[in-house]
């Protein structure tokens, strides 16, 4: 077998035909990866990745390896060595697996320049080196056990016939077939049985660097059929029927093998992120689909900035991924501005239906267009549709962070949307009243969020005076309360009661203002008020679970504007002046909660101090660096707008706004004089959790005209903070039972392309994974042949 694999290999090399087919495999990769304008093009898109080569190489093999594999029969057949050669004592399955290993080493010869690529999008990332690794050397793995089916096709064919012409048609069209031609049919009878018989199927996930037992089984399985039908077709004797059954049973063994293995295969993510594994609550999620779950996705265009296609890209892996989990699962991908009869009134409809567009600026060969996209998908279940956003915004993301922060969000997006339409609501939510909580219009766009998941009611405490027991004994019906910007003191009775609703494992959200100061008693005449502190009669109530909110104003440089009317009369023009007063708030925390979140807006915000107990603190959110602290009494004017800042004064650092407690409380009235007798009275609770905002205005959204408006949304800058994000994520957060949130901390790294280098020496670069290849290709030739002749003329 080890001559036969040398012969093949020294007359492969000792003829131009050989250097010609591997010259022009190297010659179409470069100019397709590197050159021309296209889908395939990695400079133009933009990426730290090899998935065009991954998509281009399997096209390009199906001409290449039939071209190397046409003479292996043919020609012992024309010049009538085959005979010969079947008279040596060597079996004839060795005298296949000869030829087919030689085959196979040749390719991978002409596989091994390829390999410059990688090199050069390691040296273009942006930073060098933003290349994942294990995801590229799968993808050459999955690609080598494509090579392996293609080779073997291409050598039966070349059994077929003494002319390798028709060797070579034949192999391309068997390789075509099996690479498309069943995903193809399967379109048209919509069999999944038909599209699992292709090879495009299975190396799909091989060509991102996911590896499964299954599909590694089933490219061994195409190449053992073809290569039994090789050592068949070499024999000069007639077929007889006696040889038909094991012809027939070896291909169905291994269909039904095949079969079998779809339930106890293996899968390896080897992407440094893994993320093409989907996360343990995500099946949960779609596992509960028992009938169709049908998902349309509005990301399709070819007009698409690379961002975008890489997003459209992400978005359909994914979406596979649900489907091979849950078969109950399809999903559709459609261009709904691409009729230009139906394009307006398609804009219409989607935009009536909430599914607003996004315009894009696209950069093409130094110039700049518009392109109008909807980033959007519809999910429907049992007559029921949601959407699902697939943009994740965050202020001042250029679209290259906006794709990034989109691709990391998209399994959280879909198994939250999957989870409204495959999960009855459970968990009940109490909002408290009657101390003078926020107006119901006020809270309304939060608590129809909210809505979507659990049950809503409100609650008032005004019960405690007369029955507390019976308060009490109601409440704990509930799994979570909140309290959005109280303002009026609670009494005794009141505490002692969300006390032991706590100690009985209640979670609870509290939204605190300890200042009084309200942004639209500032819109006077004098354009002033006064800001005083508030007393809630909740200082022992928290200090005991391990936190103070201090009657101190948070005021920091990084904070949003407020508009104001300059000018006088008719002349005056509305603008967005710095306001030191609305600190914008984030976190450097990869906590599930605040993991990939936009800022979030406060307004008077107070300071947390955490104390030390057997409570877990995690800083949820805190204020920009640049942050000073001011005391009250103190008068707050609109003046300020106008004032220059002095940013020495704003150095008290980050200061903690929000912050979530875990663990088991210790009661409150614990050794202390109860305003009321329990019937079941508890000093240490169960673990549970809370979550402590020193803000109530961050749950209020606005209202114009008695309608409430998006919580987040500021009308007047058009910018759309993270408040309603990070309120649902740390509702979700404490009622959480099947770890949803969870997925909001899989962390996903994007990796793009230094397009400065690029730009600088984009040419350079053209040339090397052009030339090099080819010029590597003409110096093993030389170096071959100059070592053949001197071993022959020896």
């Amino acid at each position: 077998m080890l001559a036969i694999l040398k012969k093949e290999i020294n007359s492969f090399f000792a003829s131009p035909i050989g250097y010609l087919v591997i010259a022009i495999f190297l010659l179409l990769n470069g100019l397709f990866l590197w050159v021309f304008k296209g889908e395939f093009n990695i400079l133009d898109y933009g990426f730290a990745d090899l998935s065009s080569f991954f998509l281009l190489a399997p096209w390009i093999l199906i001409f290449l390896i039939p071209a190397v594999t046409m003479r292996s029969f043919s020609d012992e057949k024309k010049q009538g060595t085959l005979e010969l050669l079947l008279t040596k004592p060597i079996a004839h399955t060795n005298i296949v697996l000869g030829k087919y290993f030689g085959a196979f080493v040749l390719i991978l010869i002409a596989l091994l320049p390829t390999l410059l690529y990688v090199y050069t999008v390691y040296q273009l990332g942006n930073p060098v080196g933003n290349l994942d690794m294990g995801s590229t050397w799968g993808s050459y793995f999955g690609l080598l056990f494509l090579i392996a089916s293609y080779t073997a096709i291409g050598v039966f064919c070349s059994t077929i016939s003494d002319n390798q012409i028709v060797a070579f048609i034949s192999a391309v069209f068997l390789c075509f077939l099996f690479y498309i031609g069943f995903e193809g049919i399967s379109e048209v009878t919509s069999s999944l049985f038909i599209e699992q018989l292709g090879m495009s199927y299975h190396f799909k996930s091989m060509s991102r660097g996911v590896l499964d037992t299954q599909n590694i089984l089933y490219f061994l399985s195409v190449a053992i059929v073809f290569l039994a039908l090789t050592v068949r077709g070499i024999k000069t004797k007639p077929f007889s029927r006696k040889e038909l059954m094991p012809l027939l049973a070896l291909p169905i063994g291994l269909l039904v093998v095949n079969i079998f293995s779809a339930s106890f295969h293996k899968r390896f993510d080897l992407t440094k992120d893994k993320r093409y594994t989907l996360s343990d609550a995500s099946k949960q999620i779609i596992n509960k689909a028992e009938s169709p779950l049908i998902v349309d996705v509005f990301l399709e265009g070819d007009d698409f900035p690379s961002e975008f296609k890489r997003l459209q890209r992400e978005t359909k892996q994914l979406l596979e991924e649900f489907s091979a989990e849950n078969n109950n699962i399809s999903f559709n991908f459609i261009n709904p501005l691409e009729e230009e009869a139906t394009r307006q009134r398609n804009i219409q409809q989607l935009t009536q239906r909430g599914l607003t567009p996004m315009q894009l600026s696209v950069q093409e060969s130094g110039r700049s267009s518009q392109a109008i996209i909807f980033p959007w998908a519809l999910a429907s279940y049992n007559d029921v549709t949601i959407t699902i956003p697939l943009v994740k915004n965050k202020i001042g993301a250029s679209q290259q962070d906006l794709v990034t922060n989109s691709v990391q969000h998209l399994e959280y997006a879909f198994a939250d949307g999957f989870s409204k339409l495959t999960t009855p609501k459970q968990k009940k939510i109490a909002v408290l009243k009657g101390n003078n909580q926020l107006e119901d219009k006020y809270i309304a766009d939060f608590i129809t969020k909210i809505n979507e998941y659990y049950y809503i009611a409100p609650f008032t405490l005004d019960s405690v005076a007369g029955n507390p027991q019976k308060t009490l004994d109601d409440l704990k019906q509930f799994d979570l309360i909140i309290s959005a910007k109280p303002t009026e003191a609670f009494t005794e009775n009141e505490k002692l009661v969300l006390d032991q609703f706590t100690m009985h494992g209640g979670k609870s959200l509290w939204l605190i203002d300890h200042v009084a100061m309200e942004k639209d008693s500032l819109y006077n005449a004098s354009g002033s008020n006064i800001a005083i502190q508030r007393d809630l009669n909740l200082n022992d109530f928290f200090f005991k679970y391990g936190v103070r909110i201090n009657p101190v104003m948070v005021s920091t440089l990084y904070s949003a504007p407020i508009t104001l009317a300059i000018g006088e009369g008719s002349e005056s023009q509305f603008q967005n002046l710095r306001w030191p007063y609305s600190p914008l708030a984030s976190s450097n925390s990869k906590h599930p909660i605040v993991n990939n979140l936009n800022l979030v807006k406060f307004d008077f915000a107070n300071q947390i101090d955490t104390l030390k107990n057997s409570i877990k603190k995690t800083i949820l959110l805190e204020s920009a660096p640049l942050t000073k602290l001011e005391g009250v009494p103190k008068v707050i004017s609109l003046d300020l707008v106008t004032q220059e800042q002095n940013p020495e004064a704003f150095n008290k650092g980050h200061q903690t706004l929000a912050v979530l407690l875990e663990g088991e409380f210790t009661s409150v009235y614990q050794n202390r004089v109860k305003p009321f007798k329990l019937s079941e009275e508890k000093n240490t609770s169960v673990a549970t959790k809370m979550i402590v905002i020193a803000d109530g205005d961050v749950i209020k959204n606005d209202v114009v005209k008695n309608v409430p408006q998006e919580l987040g949304f500021d009308r007047w800058t058009g910018q759309t903070y993270g408040n309603k994000e990070f309120l649902l994520n740390a509702v979700n957060y404490l009622l959480d039972d099947n770890g949803l949130i969870n997925i909001r901390s899989k962390e996903i790294a994007v990796a793009f392309l230094d397009q400065q280098k690029i730009a600088a020496k984009k040419t350079t670069w053209q040339l090397v994974n052009i030339a090099l290849p080819l010029g590597l290709l003409a110096l093993f030739g030389f170096a071959f042949n100059y070592l053949r002749k001197k071993k022959y003329a020896a």
